[in-house]
């Protein structure tokens, strides 16, 4: 699939029938089940006793909006309305999630619901095996069956650890594979059809480097690790294996069936051959002389007629093409995902990003009821996602956009609940490619499912080597991956594999491996 396929701009998706007809049920007229101490009907939804207001409190990350206390004034109306209850939203701002996330679950602190996805700070699966959320496998049923029900079993069986559940995925399709975002009108220029290899690649950059007056890929030390994940990508049937971060040059596996099999690329004739393309593409000048110190990005490069083209993941590049466009409007920025060419692109499954009840909820099925109303009831999801209808967002010929006199300083907000998300009710927006419904379609037939997912590494017993590890990856790895070592690349690539060795690499590799022993992927 090529990006200048354009497709129709059209919803999304339309609103599913079932999901609309479960909006009528718990709409806080449920049946009158009983009475309460005065004597009144007790008011029920799906059972749960409603009679008595509470305060449901959610934490996002994020900063808080300028007009997200008016939003969230006009969710309570709703929340008031159907289910008895307010939300008060408590913020993790970005800087502090990999700190104060986990310290949230840590302190014993009463709160109802947060994010959660097996890559955040802690763990989704390590925060239910602590038993800090509530298992819903059993509410679902009662409580929530029609969201239950909105959500396809394999999508549950990803959620599941121990065949319980204890957090909600999302029912969003998102695709994030690394690629090249790069200027079409460029690629025009030079007569070139789109780039489909590391050859194409390698002329377009060529023809940059010929015709205009910036490098290829003008950005930041950060590209080392897309160049890593370039070789990873582009190479058999590699895949990502845990037990180093993906922000560094991290273990891999040889293919999705041994995935028990993991090694680091290092000490392989494939990742020797890609440092010395690494230097020879430095050599070139595919990227400045000062990458490693730089402090702008190619994609901020792109928008200032600076750079033909930008790494990133794929929901980036669909993200920002409105902002693309805008700065430059004859680019229509193309995307070249590296591991398409050998048919593994990755479906993220729903749990990567899910809505979790906290154990110390003092109202888990209420907040199980709130999730079911975000998720498979429009109104809610409108807000949650894009705010108040004609303040926050109009919709055009089935586009969302900015109405007209916004500002930001005033409406500016919005809330990142993007494990609220739900394709029925999704709209596309004008800042978005409108070729994510199609490429997106088109990935789905051929995507595999991400073999660790469910797999949670607990890297106590190995702590020290892989804070080496991550120093030896930043005084050499780096540099390894962008061409800039003192010494010749096959020499350095021979010293890169002494350090990790120092570090401790097998040791890491043989605990990844004996904890992988009776794992079974989930879903």
């Amino acid at each position: 699939m090529k990006g200048k396929k354009m497709a129709t701009l059209v919803l999304s998706g339309v609103l599913a029938t079932s999901l609309a007809a479960g909006c009528s049920n718990g709409n806080g007229n449920g049946g009158n089940n009983g009475t309460d101490t005065a004597g009144n009907a007790a008011k029920t939804v799906n059972g749960v006793d409603i009679s008595k207001e509470v305060k449901l409190v959610y934490y996002l990350w994020g900063s808080e909006g300028v007009a997200n206390p008016d939003i969230l004034a006009e969710i309570n109306k709703l929340m008031k309305r159907d289910l008895n209850a307010t939300l008060e939203v408590k913020y993790i701002d970005w800087p502090d999630v990999a700190t104060k996330y986990p310290l949230l679950f840590a302190s014993g602190e009463q709160f109802d619901m947060a994010h959660a996805s097996p890559g955040a700070a802690v763990s989704y699966f390590s925060l239910a095996s602590q038993d800090a959320l509530v298992d819903i496998t059993d509410m679902l049923d009662t409580v929530a069956p029609d969201l239950k029900a909105a959500i396809p079993e394999r999508t549950w069986a990803g959620a599941q650890t121990d065949g319980r559940i204890y957090g909600v995925p999302s029912l969003y399709s998102e695709f994030t594979p690394t690629g090249f975002a790069y200027r079409s009108d460029l690629l025009d220029k030079y007569g070139m059809d789109e780039i489909d290899s590391i050859a194409d690649m390698e002329q377009f950059m060529d023809n940059v480097l010929e015709n205009e007056s910036y490098p290829p890929i003008n950005g930041n030390a950060n590209d080392a690790f897309n160049m890593y994940r370039m070789l990873v990508d582009t190479t058999d049937m590699w895949l990502n294996a845990p037990g180093i971060a993906l922000t560094e040059l991290n273990l891999v596996t040889k293919s999705p069936e041994d995935y028990k099999t993991v090694f680091h690329p290092a000490f392989t004739p494939e990742f020797e051959a890609w440092a010395v393309k690494m230097r020879e593409w430095s050599d070139k000048g595919y990227w400045p002389k000062d990458i490693l110190s730089s402090q702008v990005d190619a994609g901020t490069n792109l928008r200032a007629a600076n750079s033909a083209g930008y790494l990133t993941h794929a929901q980036d590049w669909i993200g920002k093409y409105g902002t693309d466009m805008q700065a430059q409007p004859e680019s229509n920025p193309y995307f070249y995902a590296f591991a398409e060419a050998n048919h593994k692109i990755k479906r993220k499954q729903g749990v990567e990003n899910s809505t979790v009840i906290s154990a110390n909820s003092p109202n888990p099925e209420r907040a199980l009821l709130a999730i079911e109303k975000f998720m498979t009831d429009p109104e809610y999801y409108n807000l949650i996602q894009y705010g108040i209808e004609g303040r926050q967002y109009v919709v055009e010929d089935g586009v969302k956009k900015r109405p007209e006199g916004f500002d930001e300083k005033v409406d500016g907000g919005g809330f990142a609940a993007w494990s609220l998300r739900n394709d029925a009710f999704n709209l596309l927006s004008d800042t978005e490619n409108p070729i994510r419904t199609e490429l997106y379609e088109e990935w789905d037939e051929a995507a595999i499912n991400d073999p660790y997912v469910g797999f949670s590494f607990d890297p106590k017993n190995v702590s020290t080597e892989i804070a080496a590890i991550s120093n030896v990856n930043q005084q050499l790895g780096m540099q390894l991956m962008l061409g800039k070592t003192s010494k010749e690349p096959k020499a350095a690539v021979e010293e890169y594999r002494k350090q990790l060795e120092a570090a401790g690499i097998d040791k890491v590799i043989t605990e990844v491996e004996a904890q992988l022993a009776d794992f079974e992927p989930q879903g």
